[in-house]
C-alpha cells in the first residue's frame, strides 16, 4: 500500500474521534485546516481503509455509513432516531463463533453485529 498523507490524516481523524463519524462528519472535521481535500477524497481513503481492515465500516440503515477505529471484536447499538452508533461488548458472541466452529468445522474470522433501537437520550425526549 502506498503512503498517502491524506489517507493517514483521515485515518488519524477517525480514531481521534470516538463518535464513528461518517465521510462528512471527517470531512467537516478536516475542512477548515485543510481547504484542498475534497469530500470525494475522504469516501475513497475510507473506503479504501475499510477495505484495508484499519477501519470497521458500520452500515447503518436508513443513514451514512460510518466509520470505527475499534478494530477489536465489539459490537454495535445504532439509535434510529438520532442515528448515533454505540460500543458494546459481548463476550457471548466469541462463545456462539466457536459452537458454530465446532457444528460445522466453520473458522469465523470476523463478524459485525448491530442492534437497531432508540438511544437512552432520545428516549427521555
Amino acid at each position: 500500500m502506498r503512503y498517502s498523507k491524506q489517507r493517514e490524516l483521515i485515518l488519524n481523524t477517525v480514531l481521534k474521534n470516538k463518535i464513528h463519524p461518517t465521510a462528512d462528519d471527517v470531512y467537516n472535521l478536516l475542512r477548515d485546516e485543510y481547504p484542498g481535500l475534497s469530500l470525494g477524497t475522504v469516501y475513497r481513503n475510507l473506503n479504501f481503509l475499510s477495505e484495508h481492515n484499519m477501519l470497521k465500516k458500520i452500515s447503518v440503515p436508513n443513514g451514512s455509513d460510518c466509520f470505527d477505529g475499534t478494530l477489536t471484536n465489539h459490537q454495535h447499538l445504532v439509535c434510529v432516531r438520532c442515528g448515533k452508533v454505540f460500543d458494546i461488548s459481548i463476550p457471548e458472541i466469541s462463545k456462539i463463533e466457536n459452537d458454530v466452529y465446532n457444528r460445522t468445522g466453520f473458522r469465523i474470522n470476523t463478524s459485525s453485529l448491530a442492534f437497531e433501537g432508540i438511544c437512552h437520550e432520545c428516549e427521555k425526549k
